[in-house]
């Protein structure tokens, strides 16, 4: 390994060793005195059992309100908790996850000779940055107190539009239904060597979850060594090559819909069948029931959900919500890395995908094997992304940001969209106006 490249890593190890010795596992570093982030809320309530300093609350299009305690922790940085949803027509908020937040960044480059897990491997959560007024348009940037860095003004919670919500127009074109829409968007930004990563989640009016990760910053100037094959030329000639390398993102979700942990996992298959003769195809969609811990992998058309067991939508109908993965390439290269998602029984120190430092000696440090067969009763689901990052010209001087994430979208929390119109809330089962 070339001195530059092994005083880095030497340097990144060296910080998680000191993290890891400060601290332990990791520490809480700002956020409510009450708030113990597994565990489920009781039952809804008008607001989360959080101080105003550590609570988002926002009413979006539609009336529809989002609520959130937030608190900080020294590894993974932003923590959500007691998120719920309340849409307008709805009595009480809907308790959707009980605490969402980052389980590793680990970073292999394709040389061998460099990886790094940034969450747990470096200080990821200490490098909280100070965001700038022109960062938040139209939003409040919340002060978080870090151990040993102190009081960073890195938190913003804003909204922003993201265009149409729905639209339909009636049979006879006389009249169009539209409405554009807007989404909270909680964010801070984290410094992890030369890369900074911007951990977004935004809550949409029709009760969408997405969250992304976007890495920016500068490409590591230790690594412009990639000329054997496996670096793209940076810079005139072909003197600097950029060694190629992956962000495999996982992120751990707590449900508590409806209040409850004691949630069910489903997966869907859909088959398609060629038509026979001038027939057409036809398609077959089943539902696995999955009752026990699983390493799932997607393909085309198969979906998993988390549905309730508390609670059921005015049509009686269980809530769920469906994970909706996006773009990835997945890395073969880790055991934890070759499945997009997980689902296992919650246990209190398994907190982080890999280099999980919580857990008592002789327990595994990676998901992969904490799938081991055990009944599901209170899943926990940890969802994987990766990024295969072959640089460019254009990603100097600074990176243009790239993105990797995934969506949680609502199937049966309401009985309608909720955000129809008045004029067309009689409909349901029955729509009477079409296109």
């Amino acid at each position: 390994m070339p001195v530059n490249r092994l005083a880095r890593a030497r340097k990144r190890a060296a910080l998680a060793l000191a993290v890891s010795a400060l601290l332990g596992t990791a520490v809480t570093a700002a956020g409510p005195a009450s708030a113990t982030p597994d565990q489920a809320p009781e039952a809804p309530a008008a607001a989360p059992g959080c101080s105003a300093a550590y609570r988002i609350e926002q009413t979006l299009d539609g009336g529809t309100t989002w609520r959130m305690c937030w608190h900080y922790n020294t590894l993974s940085g932003l923590v959500l908790d007691k998120i719920s949803y309340q849409p307008k027509g709805e009595p009480r908020p809907i308790p959707v996850l009980t605490s969402a937040r980052l389980a590793q960044i680990h970073v292999p480059y394709d040389d061998g000779e460099s990886e790094y897990d940034d969450v747990t491997g470096t200080d990821f959560g200490q490098a909280l940055q100070n965001l700038k007024p022109g960062e938040c348009p139209g939003g409040t940037i919340k002060t978080v107190k870090v151990p040993d860095t102190g009081n960073v003004k890195g938190l913003c919670t804003t909204t922003r539009a993201r265009g149409h919500a729905y639209r339909l127009a009636n049979d006879e074109g006389t009249k169009v239904w539209q409405a554009q829409g807007k989404d909270l968007l909680v964010y801070t930004v984290n410094k992890a060597s030369w890369y900074e990563y911007i951990t977004e989640w935004r809550f949409g009016s029709d009760g969408t979850i997405t969250s992304n990760v976007g890495a920016t910053g500068s490409l590591s100037p230790f690594d412009y060594n990639g000329g054997d094959g496996r670096g793209w030329p940076i810079g005139k000639g072909a003197r600097a090559y950029a060694e190629s390398h992956a962000h495999n993102v996982f992120w751990r979700l707590n449900f508590g819909l409806d209040g409850s942990p004691k949630a069910k996992v489903e997966q869907y298959d859909s088959k398609v069948t060629a038509p026979r003769g001038n027939g057409t195809p036809t398609t077959r969609t089943t539902r696995t029931a999955v009752t026990k811990e699983l390493a799932g992998d997607a393909k085309a058309m198969r979906w998993w959900r988390v549905v309730s067991t508390a609670g059921r939508n005015k049509d009686g109908h269980p809530r769920s919500y469906e994970i909706v993965p996006g773009h990835t390439d997945k890395f073969s290269g880790r055991p934890y890395t070759r499945h997009d998602v997980y689902f296992t029984e919650y246990k209190e120190c398994e907190q982080y995908a890999s280099n999980n430092p919580g857990c008592r000696d002789g327990v595994p440090t990676s998901v992969d094997k904490w799938v081991n067969g055990q009944t599901l009763k209170h899943p926990v689901t940890w969802v994987n992304i990766g990024f295969h990052h072959i640089a460019r010209d254009e990603d100097q001087q600074p990176m243009p940001v790239h993105w990797q994430g995934f969506s949680l979208v609502p199937r049966d929390v309401t009985a309608m969209n909720p955000l129809t119109p008045a004029d067309l809330a009689g409909e349901n089962g029955q729509p009477e106006e079409g296109s």
